[in-house]
């Protein structure tokens, strides 16, 4: 992480060339104030933050908005926003929620639930490939039409599952391993998958093309119509994995389930832009991201911060991302 770096000195100078020590800050600024909080909230608040309960609760809850931001990097390296993950997660957890408490069994409620996220995942591909509806705008208005199913599910209730009779299905995400429940371990998996997918495999790098450049990319004979529907169809199944993890891990299932993890997952990726791969969105970044974000938010909290300081430092971590992110591709070119 630290490089020595040499200054070439002047021609014809006699005087040694000076030494200059780079510390990273342009690729690991994230882990400096990721430090730098667990510091600050480690003597502010010892007692609630130095807590094994604490860090094993910030990897619980935010193994589901990793998984979340995970599946929005696809479609953001391919160049298009995918503003459904919200709402696929939230109709991902109404329908296991539903199928389960109709005693159509784990894997119905389970199988049924990535396959609709599928299904959204083809839905924004022909809106926004074959209907050439901005990525913003078009997945935004089905995130909207994602709601309404959510409420026609529900029927605009709760549904709560109960805990003896569906015992194995909230082993799946609740059963801990070496003290951390499964749910991390699924985040850890996903996050490993796609890291290697993105940095070692040809697809990786028809992503990465597509998202600079899709005209070039044609031009060089990517199918970047392709690209783009497999970057959805992944961002929609990992968003309905994500809602399964979350009903087995809450037991409950409202309309408005997913609404929580939207701005937390773009502010991840946004910011991880300009953590280890500065200039584009990766995995290791993105994990940096999030946990940076969920440590601020949660030292808040235990210091005694309203409610609503999530979504203010949430929002305001959104804007500074994306600034970071566009000054960070203006500097590189």
């Amino acid at each position: 992480m630290t490089d020595v770096q040499t200054a070439p000195a002047p021609e014809g100078s006699t005087t040694k060339p000076k030494r200059r020590i780079n510390l990273g800050f342009d690729k690991y600024s994230g882990l400096y104030v990721w430090g730098l909080l667990v510091v600050i909230f480690a003597l502010w608040i010892p007692d609630l933050f130095l807590q094994v309960s604490t860090f094993k609760q910030v990897l619980t809850f935010q193994a589901i908005a990793a998984i979340v931001a995970l599946g929005v990097i696809m479609p953001i390296a391919a160049g298009a926003f995918d503003l459904t993950i919200a709402g696929t997660l939230t109709v991902s957890v109404c329908f296991t929620a539903w199928a389960l408490n109709s005693h159509h069994g784990i894997v119905f409620a389970a199988g049924g639930s990535l396959i609709l996220g599928v299904i959204v995942g083809l839905a924004n591909s022909l809106v926004v490939v074959k209907l050439k509806v901005d990525s913003f705008i078009g997945t935004l208005g089905m995130s909207s039409i994602l709601i309404a199913v959510a409420y026609m599910i529900t029927d605009s209730s709760q549904i709560v599952l109960s805990t003896g009779g569906y015992a194995p299905f909230f082993e799946f995400a609740r059963t801990e391993i070496f003290g951390l429940p499964r749910s991390v371990y699924y985040a850890a998996g996903i996050a490993l998958f796609f890291w290697w997918i993105l940095e070692y495999t040809p697809g990786g790098r028809y992503l990465y093309a597509v998202g600079g450049n899709p005209v070039a990319s044609r031009l060089a004979g990517v199918r970047v119509a392709r690209v783009i529907t497999i970057a959805f169809i992944t961002s929609g199944v990992t968003s309905a994995f994500a809602g399964i993890v979350y009903l087995s891990t809450i037991g409950t299932a409202t309309p408005d389930s997913g609404s929580g993890y939207l701005l937390p997952a773009f502010s991840a990726v946004f910011l991880g832009a300009t953590q280890i791969r500065p200039g584009r969105v990766n995995v290791l970044g993105t994990l940096v991201a999030i946990f940076l974000l969920a440590t601020g938010v949660t030292g808040l909290q235990l210091a005694g911060a309203p409610s609503y300081v999530t979504q203010l430092f949430n929002g305001a971590a959104l804007i500074i991302a994306v600034a970071l992110a566009s000054r960070t591709a203006r500097r590189q070119g």
